[in-house]
């Protein structure tokens, strides 16, 4: 048979948006022959991630992966996107690094002879983070570092401020995806970023203050209600932040923790200790990677209480979203102490989502899972939780849930 006639076909466009579906198809092919499917991405860091999957063509021989179930591989089972959330580094306990997102992220997927392993057919899809139109702004501003985006179009905008996990800088993809929605949104660096110190003495919460009035006083910005969205070690600083400052008006807490951790938070005169470690609770498991779940204790006992977020200070509107197998650290529990506390106090201005079987990192959709890596605050790779296709579920659900919370408690 002529492989010139075998096409692969990336619809409904080989550009899309990076949170964006697409449907994979080859057509050509002999009526029920066997072909494999393999997709790559080398990250910014030069990483390089691949997936694939055997599937069998129809009578017609054509493969529609929206509708044809993979029959081994990276995964099983009908899975339309499975060759973008399967993608797995070569490099072990390597997390996808996106720096900059004025480029696209490049996924080559190429279809093979399941009987010779011979490349039938290829093409690339280029993954986009901004939409036409959209500024990217670096910010350095007194002493506040990052990256504003604000979204094509006439405005003003509800504003939102983006705080990453503790080594991970900012994160200009969740960003930037996030302002494609019809939000500005301030991707805001407070470790390890440019001239910010990779392990300050402290933190202080001023610093985010600023970053809060630079955003507001944005033109494109609508007021005065502001958003704040933050995952791990972050989701503390979001919780002071509402806890703290006025016109914070919704906040998405994910994975995060009620009381603050690894380094001291200063406000005024109020200092917030972290929680201290308790480090027999660190396991080591069978693959040598460290599981530190249970290494934080109960923030609400007696001896920890200091390093509680006063969240029943926050009037603003709380979405916490958490994995059930978080291993990096109980994140359920935090989650659930943080509702009682609003509760006990007679705010009901919260939501709790809870995904089973997902892990720590819940990013954007169709971001490859972490089952493991290198934690900031522990110096060594970690085991971070989860099952890759219900984690890829977990992250494809909360994406749509963190747009409407926003859409509903900043659209006002």
């Amino acid at each position: 048979m002529a492989y010139s006639q075998i096409r692969l076909k990336i619809l409904p466009s080989v550009r899309c948006l990076f949170d964006k579906m697409v449907q994979l198809k080859v057509e050509g092919l002999a009526p029920h022959k066997q072909v494999q499917l393999r997709s790559k991405l080398v990250d910014d860091r030069g990483v390089v991630f691949k997936a694939s999957a055997l599937y069998k063509a129809d009578e017609t021989g054509q493969v529609d992966v929206y509708t044809a179930p993979s029959l081994g591989g990276s995964y099983t089972g009908v899975e339309p996107m499975g060759l973008f959330w399967a993608l797995a580094p070569e490099t072990p306990h390597s997390k996808l690094l996106k720096k900059n997102v004025l480029s696209p992220s490049l996924v080559e997927i190429e279809a093979l002879s399941g009987e010779t392993g011979e490349v039938l057919a290829s093409e690339t899809n280029e993954r986009r983070y901004m939409t036409e139109g959209m500024k990217r702004i670096p910010v350095q501003l007194g002493r506040i570092r990052g990256v504003l985006f604000v979204p094509p179009g006439k405005g003003p905008f509800p504003g939102i401020v983006d705080l990453y996990t503790f080594g991970g800088r900012l994160t200009e993809p969740r960003s930037s995806l996030l302002a494609n929605k019809g939000f500005v949104v301030f991707a805001l660096a407070y470790t390890d970023y440019q001239d910010l110190p990779k392990r300050p003495k402290k933190l202080e919460l001023e610093y985010f203050e600023e970053a809060v009035s630079y955003l507001r006083a944005q033109p494109e910005v609508k007021g005065p209600g502001i958003g704040i969205i933050a995952i791990s070690h972050s989701g503390a600083l979001a919780l002071s932040m509402s806890s703290f400052f006025s016109g914070i008006s919704a906040t998405v807490c994910i994975n995060g923790c009620n009381a603050n951790t690894v380094i001291p938070l200063h406000y005024k005169d109020i200092v917030i200790p972290p929680l201290p470690h308790v480090m027999k609770n660190v396991k080591i498991i069978e693959s040598g990677l460290l599981d530190v779940r249970d290494a934080l204790p109960d923030p609400s006992l007696e001896k920890n209480r200091a390093s509680l977020i006063p969240i029943e200070r926050a009037s603003c509107q709380f979405l916490f979203a958490v994995s059930e197998d978080d291993r990096n650290w109980n994140s359920v529990f935090f989650a659930k102490q943080a509702a009682a506390t609003l509760r006990n106090h007679g705010k009901e201005s919260f939501q709790v989502v809870k995904y089973p079987k997902a892990g720590h990192f819940l990013e954007v959709p169709h971001m490859p899972f972490c089952p493991s890596g290198f934690h900031g605050a522990v110096g060594s790779d970690v085991v971070f939780g989860g099952e890759p296709k219900a984690h890829s579920e977990a992250q494809l659900d909360l994406w749509g849930k963190v747009q409407e919370f926003f859409k509903s408690h900043l659209d006002n």
